[in-house]
């Protein structure tokens, strides 16, 4: 039987979150945001959230509806580190074709000892959707740096050198954020290596992924476990451990989407997942090394148990 002054405090948790959105003038526009504060108070009184989740932002989504289904600072300001590249390879297939032919220029020469690379040489030629595979699935900076570069020539109409192409960039990431609502967030550029300036928060990571995979030629290509050109003997892993079949962090159904890792950002990923006609995306960030694929594994899991038990729309 439940506690009737459980039941109280719950009624008066939900008209003080429903006084704060009225007066904010927030009811109309954030309907679902208040929807899912009113079942996280429901789900911390009747029954305990997830446990072990080590990640400081996270949320999973319902990729069809875009309801939320779990969070937890999912406002919070974080550093996304490359799943940033998620963005940048989405502006890169809107601005630019799939079979374009691009040569890799003088941003090669930005490389650094440490950082993600997918190989790249300046003067290699490879065409666009090869170098959106570059970016995304070993994680390589050079293969952002170079769409960057390709892409704000064409934009602008003009050849910048590639630091001011990283900048120039920077401005469309932040342009098309704010056309999708990813309003918390702020890029200074296109690959996700650290700059205070440079951050974002779970749930616009979790917006713009969800955007991002709407474009039929990203999705294809993060659901890739291993990408081959088709002119050339370069081929792609996948750094995304949900998708390998041999890894201990295996989930069934992942198609997708981005990893990430800086010191400053921790270990980051942007996952999504489908069963039963049932698409969700999670994000995790600054988690752990091994915790970032358990949060996402939980993440993905629980909203999967929700379907079962008619808590989700299912699709068809």
């Amino acid at each position: 039987m439940i506690n009737r002054k459980v039941v109280r405090v719950g009624a008066i948790l939900i008209l003080l979150l429903l006084i704060i959105e009225i007066s904010s003038g927030n009811l109309k526009t954030h309907v679902s945001t208040l929807v899912h504060k009113v079942n996280q108070q429901w789900n911390h009184i009747f029954g305990p959230p997830l446990q072990g989740l080590e990640g400081e932002g996270l949320l999973l989504m319902d990729e069809d509806t875009g309801d939320i289904l779990y969070a937890e600072n999912e406002t919070k300001r974080l550093y996304p580190a490359s799943t940033t590249k998620i963005l940048t390879a989405l502006i890169t297939l809107e601005k630019g074709n799939p079979d374009d032919l691009i040569t890799v220029g003088k941003e090669a020469r930005l490389r650094t000892p440490d950082e993600s690379s997918a190989g790249l040489e300046e003067g290699q030629k490879l065409r666009l959707k090869d170098l959106v595979a570059a970016m995304l699935l070993p994680s390589g900076n050079d293969a952002a740096r170079t769409a960057a570069s390709y892409i704000t020539r064409i934009d602008s109409g003009q050849q910048m050198s590639p630091e001011e192409a990283e900048q120039y960039f920077a401005e469309l990431m932040n342009q098309r954020a704010r056309k999708i609502g990813a309003d918390s967030s702020h890029f200074a550029n296109p690959h996700g290596l650290h700059n205070a300036n440079h951050y974002s928060t779970a749930k616009d990571m979790a917006l713009i992924a969800r955007e991002a995979m709407r474009n039929e030629v990203f999705k294809s290509i993060v659901a890739e476990k291993r990408h081959k050109s088709s002119e050339s003997a370069v081929s792609y892993m996948n750094r995304n451990k949900l998708l390998q079949s041999g890894s201990e962090y295996y989930f069934q159904g992942a198609d997708g989407i981005k990893t990430g890792h800086t010191d400053e950002a921790g270990y980051c990923l942007a996952a999504s997942a489908t069963r039963g006609g049932q698409r969700l995306i999670s994000v995790v960030l600054h988690s752990t090394a091994e915790g970032v694929w358990k949060d996402s594994g939980k993440l993905l899991e629980y909203g999967f148990s929700q379907v079962k038990k008619g808590k989700i729309r299912h699709h068809a």
